[in-house]
């Protein structure tokens, strides 16, 4: 791996986390939602997705989190999977995998368990009688699951990133075996968007249909959707697959056809979103009671519209990307724990604009700019903190070098 991060990854990993923090921020003014709020100790406890219900609504914040409920999670785990094969490989399975604790697991206990029920404590004061701390946390512990918020990622990222550490250990050559099969596509982006889109049709199809598109399940803090787990197990390996080439080799070469043809590509995701748009809604708004044909056509659109939204936002940062800059850089820096972060300010400024006369476009907006500029100065001062631990200059010097 180069000594510096490769640019055009870096700041794609700076506009992802800007569009998590948006996605959340303007939940609670989708048109689609109902006029009430969702109470806090019924079934299907739809608050844990959608916490806060708004009186004001726009309908293209529907739009927008849709086209990101097709492809964002999908795009965070491919990342996951781009950056992993350089640190496996140069720290060994042993102490990746310790370091993915500290890194991912530790901080998902700590998330689910302390950041989690302060961020929903907003959500419980929309509805409740007693809106006291003590009340909501026996409300809290009577739920039959403990809701992890955005925290949910990481426990499966987590999993993942233990089967491609005993991947390593028993198989050392499998990074190399990847290596080549991502060297098969090195100037076939089509073919390679061909192959994901079957792969995703064999992972997520037989799933949504036995199940539904939009169901999750919880066992404890973990949770995940019952359509989707192995489709993000196919788009992790799929980014470690094409990391284990290198960065600015084969699809990932700014110069390459995959960034050249960006254009296509997000012609082709428009298309795909909207036929996707278009199947989906023949399903509403009970999926298990539509037709299935309708949910097998809503189904299949599902792959080929994720596929085409997320490499034409790769093929976009490579090729239009390529730009430094300290904003992007610091950004990309403080991402991760902007995600761990984030999720309280969200909830906590939408409770505080529940009552304020402002247009949804007014209210989102504000909820987007004050919660990341929260949480990225949070960010930054941990960031600062840690530093100034004894010890810190030569771990940060270390890490620097890793970079």
């Amino acid at each position: 791996m180069a000594a510096r991060v490769y640019v055009p990854l870096s700041n794609l990993r700076a506009v992802v986390i800007m569009i998590v923090v948006a996605f959340h921020s303007v939940l609670p003014y989708l048109s689609s939602q109902p006029a009430n709020p969702f109470p806090f100790d019924a079934a299907p406890y739809r608050w844990v997705a959608f916490p806060i219900i708004d009186r004001e609504r726009f309908f293209g914040f529907d739009l927008f989190c849709a086209w990101q409920d097709v492809s964002l999670m999908s795009l965070m785990f491919f990342l996951a999977g781009l950056f992993t094969p350089a640190s496996l490989v140069r720290k060994g399975s042993l102490a990746y995998l310790i370091d993915r604790w500290w890194r991912i697991g530790l901080p998902f206990l700590v998330a689910a368990a302390i950041l989690s029920p302060l961020a929903y404590y907003a959500s419980y004061r929309v509805t409740a009688a007693d809106p006291s701390l003590e009340a909501f946390w026996r409300h809290w512990l009577a739920l039959p699951m403990w809701p992890p918020g955005p925290a949910w990622f990481l426990w499966q990222l987590f999993f993942l990133s233990a089967l491609v550490a005993c991947l390593y250990a028993i198989a050392p050559q499998s990074m190399q075996a990847l290596d080549r099969l991502a060297g098969y596509f090195d100037d076939r982006p089509f073919a390679f968007f061909a192959s994901l889109t079957a792969l995703s049709m064999i992972a997520y199809v037989p799933l949504a249909i036995a199940f539904s598109a939009w169901d999750w399940t919880n066992l404890g803090p973990f949770s995940f959707q019952l359509s989707r787990p192995l489709h993000y197990v196919l788009y992790f390996f799929t980014g470690v697959a094409l990391g284990s080439r290198g960065f600015d080799r084969g699809l990932l070469r700014h110069d390459g056809p995959l960034a050249r043809n960006w254009l296509i590509l997000l012609a082709a995701a428009i298309t795909g979103f909207i036929v996707w748009g278009e199947f989906t809604s023949l399903t509403m708004p009970d999926w298990a009671a539509s037709v299935l044909p309708y949910r097998l056509a809503a189904s299949a659109a599902f792959p080929p519209a994720c596929a085409a939204g997320i490499l034409s936002l790769l093929a976009i940062a490579l090729r239009l990307m390529r730009f430094e800059d300290r904003r992007l850089d610091s950004l990309s820096s403080n991402a991760y724990r902007i995600y761990l972060l984030h999720y309280v300010a969200v909830l906590w400024l939408q409770y505080a604009l529940l009552r304020i006369a402002l247009p949804a476009i007014a209210k989102g907006i504000i909820v987007f700019s004050l919660a990341l500029a929260l949480s990225w100065a949070a960010s930054a001062g941990f960031g600062v903190l840690v530093k100034l631990l004894p010890g810190a200059g030569s771990r940060g010097a270390m890490l620097q070098q890793r970079r």
